[in-house]
């Protein structure tokens, strides 16, 4: 059934068709920082930091319902068969990442709604009076928030490695045929959505959290980046040469300077330096690595591309 939905950027079966998208990097960056954005809500409403209306976790379900929709969108954009998109929800297969999706997504939209129900901001209040006697009752109800946190941050994480699962499952690329691509995804997400989070918290303590919090995940996703890159380097000859278009390839530039470079290590460095209070607080940091989670998808789709098992191909 899902063969009916396959996209465009997944036609290239044929090493010597190229697609160069914009769709599915787009979707593959705003479901993992939706995904990202639902775990810190999650994560604080578990921990009871609603209560506080400049609290983040107010404003993110929000977002993260328009972000997932707009992303949605574009992956509908680039289906192949647009008009027979709604019998992925006739079945399920096991063994279909694009099915699997398909069905998180059904459950992240409610546990989305949830999540910003339990504090619904001033204009919903007023404008729908239901929504205050409803925020009434769930604070009268402390274990039920504690578990919608914990269903957003559940979901959050599934939704964020699905993400990379759905690309390592394509095993017709070599590049993208790595275990790690899910974690480095979900990664990449989390740090996203901690920088953006950062970028627009209210409270101090919060902002600092977060910025320390972002750190941790910049360092983790460069270690998933080391281990991708040895994993291809040391498989077998056409993984070699998957690993050869971000090392010395044509997508060596964009891969070190704009992802390692621009999207990790220099945001890393100026964060670090905030934390520990010898510069002030600036956006630059997080709009770095907002950018660097974007070009972070760009070059993995693109390059996946490129690559594939015939070693005579690959021209680079």
């Amino acid at each position: 059934m899902t063969e009916l939905l396959i996209t465009r950027s997944n036609h290239l079966v044929d090493p010597y068709v190229h697609v160069w998208a914009w769709q599915i990097p787009v979707y593959l960056f705003l479901g993992g920082w939706v995904a990202g954005m639902m775990s810190l809500a999650g994560y604080f409403q578990w921990q009871g930091r609603h209560r506080d209306r400049q609290c983040t976790c107010v404003l993110t379900p929000w977002l993260g319902v328009v972000l997932l929709s707009l992303g949605m969108f574009a992956l509908f954009l680039d289906l192949e068969h647009k008009r027979y998109f709604w019998r992925l929800y006739t079945t399920f297969e096991i063994a279909s990442p694009m099915s699997w999706g398909a069905w998180i997504l059904v459950v992240v939209y409610p546990a989305l709604l949830a999540a910003a129900l339990v504090q619904p901001p001033q204009w919903l209040r007023r404008a729908v009076p239901a929504t205050e006697a409803l925020a009434s009752w769930l604070e009268s109800r402390p274990a039920l928030v504690r578990a919608v946190g914990l269903a957003s941050l559940v979901l959050g994480l599934a939704l964020g490695i699905y993400t990379g699962i759905l690309l390592s499952a394509l095993g017709a690329r070599p590049l993208w045929s790595s275990a790690i691509l899910g974690p480095l995804f979900l990664l990449s997400g989390l740090s996203s959505a901690a920088a953006f989070v950062h970028l627009v918290a209210r409270r101090r303590d919060e902002r600092v959290f977060l910025a320390r919090a972002d750190n941790l995940f910049l360092m983790l996703e460069l270690a998933a980046i080391v281990l991708f890159l040895i994993g291809l380097a040391t498989a077998t000859e056409a993984h070699k040469q998957a690993a050869g278009l971000l090392l010395g390839g044509p997508y060596t530039a964009v891969f070190w300077v704009g992802v390692v470079g621009l999207g990790i290590a220099v945001p890393l460095v100026v964060q670090s330096l905030a934390v520990r209070h010898r510069i002030q607080h600036t956006p630059l940091g997080p709009i770095m690595v907002i950018a660097g989670g974007l070009a972070l998808r760009f070059v993995i789709v693109y390059a996946g591309q490129v690559s594939h098992w015939a070693p005579q191909v690959a021209q680079f």
